[in-house]
């Protein structure tokens, strides 16, 4: 009883520093799903034009981008713009799957840059300390901060101000 105690106010005390720090950043605030969405000011190919840019300026290794309307259209369905990033830093992705092997699910990063019903465009990733939460990592604070920080980063390029 005192262990599962112990993991979920660790869990709960490593969510609330996150949720501070991004806080502190400007950063949306996650939704009950875990989501935070950073609307952009640019088209969708602008949107992943600038943030494959700064990807690429940070060193962090792109993997793909996944053109979701595209491959709905070939399936003979509409869909409104839609583009997965995937990227991610291997030596800093691998310490959550040390802690937990199933937070394999969460990484590496993806994040949907896609066009709403209304013509807005949207950056949306999921909330470290909700990834954290959801695997029960505990031990890898100062990683999540990292990861945290660097998305936000990212996303700042088409930031809405």
């Amino acid at each position: 009883m005192f262990t599962r105690i112990h993991k979920f106010l660790s869990a709960a005390c490593l969510g609330l520093a996150l949720i501070a720090s991004q806080a502190t950043a400007q950063t949306a605030m996650p939704g009950p799903d875990g989501l935070i969405k950073v609307k952009s000011v640019y088209s969708v190919d602008e949107t992943i034009d600038r943030i494959k840019k700064d990807i690429a300026a940070k060193g962090i290794l792109f993997f793909m981008a996944v053109d979701q309307s595209k491959l709905a259209a070939d399936a003979g369905i509409k869909l409104r713009p839609s583009t997965l990033l995937v990227f991610g830093n291997p030596p800093l992705g691998a310490q959550f799957l040390t802690s937990n092997p199933y937070s394999g699910l969460d990484w590496p990063v993806r994040l949907l840059v896609l066009q709403d019903e209304a013509g807005t465009v949207w950056a949306t990733y999921t909330d470290f300390a909700w990834i954290a939460q959801r695997h029960g990592i505990t031990d890898r604070q100062q990683q999540f901060a990292m990861a945290s920080s660097v998305v936000e980063s990212i996303t700042s390029t088409v930031r809405a101000k």
